[in-house]
C-alpha cells in the first residue's frame, strides 16, 4: 500500500507577502510542489496605460515598499532609452547611491529579521532578540543607514518622491551627504561583522546546477545597468529580453511563472549576481567572501545569507566611494522630451534581476506596459529546490520538516508583496 504524505503551510512565515506552500509525498517521493501566490493581481501595468511617461517612476514605486528604488530606476532607465537619453556623470552616480541605500536597507532586513531566526532555530527575530541582542541591534542600525541614505537623495525612505526621469527633483549638497559618510565608515565595519557572522552558520549541503541570470556592467558590480547574461551562454541587452524570456500561466499562482526559452527555470537574485560577478567587488568585499568560504560562485541556495552580507558590506563601500567623489552638477536633471517609440530597461533590485518595458506616443502617453519582479522568475526554481530537497529528509519529523521546507523558500527572500504573516499547518497521512 503506498503511503501519501502532505506538507501544507497557508500562510509562509517571515516572507512579503501571502504565499503558501503544498509538498505531496508519495512512497517517499516528492510527486506535487506548488508555491501558491494568492494574493490578488494589482494590475499595475494595466494602471499604467494612458498616463504620461513622466509618471512611471511614482507610479512603479507603489509596488513594493521594501524596494521602490529598483521599480523607479527600471522605469526611468526605460522612459530614457525609448526617448534617446542617456543620463551619466554625478546623477549616473547618484543613483547608484541611492540603489546602494535600497540594498543596504532590504538585504539587511531578511539578514537580520527573516532569515536569521531559520539558522539560529527561532520562530521569530522577536525571540531571536532575548538570547542575540547585539545582533538584532546591529541589523537595526545598518537598516537605519540605508534607509538615511534613501531619504537624503529621494526624499523619504518609502516611496522616494525626489526621483524623475532624467535625473532628480533636487540634488543634495556635498555637504548633506558628509554626515552620511560618516555613518557609512561605521557601518562598513558593522558589515563586515555581519559577513564573519554568516560564516559561522551551519549549512546543509544543498549544492545544485542552476542557470544564473544578472546584469553584467565591464567596469563595475551591477545595480542600474548592464547586459543580462547567464552561465549557459546568454548575453543580451535589455531589448532583447522578450525573445529569450517568456511569462506562463499556472493555475496555483496569481503571479506569472517566467522561463528562459527552450530552457525553463532560472535563478536570479544575489547568488547569480555574486556568482557572474564577484570579480567586480570592491578589494575589501572579496577578501571577506572568501575568508567566508565563498568561492567565485555559489550554488548551495542557503548559503545565500553569507552572499547578501557580503553585498551589504559591498554597498558600504560603493557608497563610500561615490561620496566622496561626489560634486554637485549643476542641474539636476537633463531634459527628456517624448517620441513615440518603445523602451527597455533591466536593474538588479535586491532580489534580482527586473524589467521594465513601455511603449508611449508621440505625446509622452503610455500605451503599453510590462514589469517582470525577481520572484516571479524564480518562482519554479524555488518549487525545483523543494523537489530535490524533500526526498533526503522524510523521515523527518513533520514540524521539522515544514520548518526546513519554509526555510528553503526564505533562501530566495520571496518579496509577495509586504505584509508577513504567521504560519498555519494542515498535515494529512495516508
Amino acid at each position: 500500500m503506498s503511503k501519501t504524505k502532505t506538507i501544507k503551510v497557508d500562510y509562509l512565515a517571515r516572507v512579503e507577502g501571502e504565499g503558501a506552500m503544498f509538498v505531496k509525498i508519495r512512497d517517499r517521493q516528492v510527486v506535487d510542489v506548488k508555491l501558491r501566490i494568492f494574493e490578488p493581481p494589482r494590475f499595475f501595468e494595466a494602471l499604467l496605460r494612458g498616463r504620461r511617461f513622466t509618471e512611471a517612476p511614482d507610479i512603479t514605486a507603489r509596488i513594493c515598499g521594501i524596494c521602490p528604488i529598483a521599480y523607479q530606476m527600471a522605469a526611468v532607465h526605460a522612459m530614457e532609452q525609448a526617448c534617446g537619453v542617456t543620463v551619466g556623470g554625478q546623477l549616473r552616480a547618484l543613483r547608484r547611491l541611492i540603489y546602494c541605500g535600497e540594498w543596504i536597507e532590504s538585504h539587511v532586513l531578511h539578514i537580520t529579521m527573516l532569515h536569521a531566526p531559520d539558522f539560529l532555530g527561532y520562530q521569530s527575530a522577536i525571540h531571536m532578540a532575548g538570547d542575540h541582542p547585539e545582533l538584532v541591534e546591529r541589523g537595526l542600525q545598518l537598516k537605519k543607514v540605508g534607509n538615511r541614505i534613501m531619504t537624503v537623495i529621494g526624499g523619504r525612505e518609502v516611496h522616494p518622491i525626489n526621483i524623475r526621469v532624467g535625473g532628480f527633483y533636487r540634488v543634495p549638497t556635498k555637504a548633506e551627504l558628509t554626515p552620511l559618510a560618516e555613518r557609512l565608515k561605521w557601518a562598513r565595519d558593522a558589515a563586515l561583522e555581519t559577513v564573519r557572522w554568516a560564516a559561522t552558520l551551519t549549512f546543509p549541503d544543498f549544492a545544485q546546477d542552476y542557470e544564473f541570470v544578472a546584469l553584467r556592467h565591464p567596469d563595475e558590480y551591477p545595480l542600474n545597468e548592464g547586459r543580462i547574461i547567464s552561465n549557459r551562454g546568454l548575453d543580451i541587452p535589455a531589448s532583447e529580453y522578450d525573445d529569450h524570456f517568456a511569462e506562463e500561466h499556472v493555475e496555483h499562482s496569481n503571479a506569472l511563472h517566467s522561463v528562459i526559452r527552450e530552457r525553463g527555470a532560472y535563478f536570479v537574485g544575489p547568488m547569480a549576481r555574486y556568482s557572474l560577478n564577484s570579480a567586480q567587488l570592491s578589494p575589501l568585499a572579496r577578501d571577506a567572501a572568501r575568508e567566508a568560504g565563498l568561492g567565485t560562485t555559489c550554488n548551495n541556495p542557503f548559503m545565500s545569507i553569507i552572499v547578501r552580507a557580503v553585498e551589504v558590506l559591498w554597498c558600504c563601500d560603493e557608497a563610500l566611494r561615490i561620496i566622496g567623489t561626489y560634486e554637485m552638477p549643476d542641474a539636476p536633471f537633463v531634459d527628456v522630451a517624448p517620441r513615440a517609440a518603445t523602451g527597455h530597461a533591466a536593474t538588479e533590485a535586491p532580489r534580482g534581476l527586473i524589467h521594465h518595458r513601455y511603449r508611449i506616443d508621440d505625446e509622452g502617453l503610455i500605451l503599453d506596459a510590462k514589469i517582470v519582479p525577481p520572484t516571479s522568475q524564480n518562482q519554479k526554481t524555488i518549487e525545483n529546490d523543494l523537489r530535490q530537497f524533500v526526498p533526503s529528509r522524510v523521515d523527518l519529523p513533520d514540524e521539522e520538516l515544514t520548518w526546513q521546507c519554509e526555510q528553503a523558500i526564505r533562501n530566495y527572500d520571496p518579496c509577495i508583496s509586504c505584509a508577513t504573516h504567521f504560519l498555519k499547518l494542515n498535515m494529512d497521512r495516508a
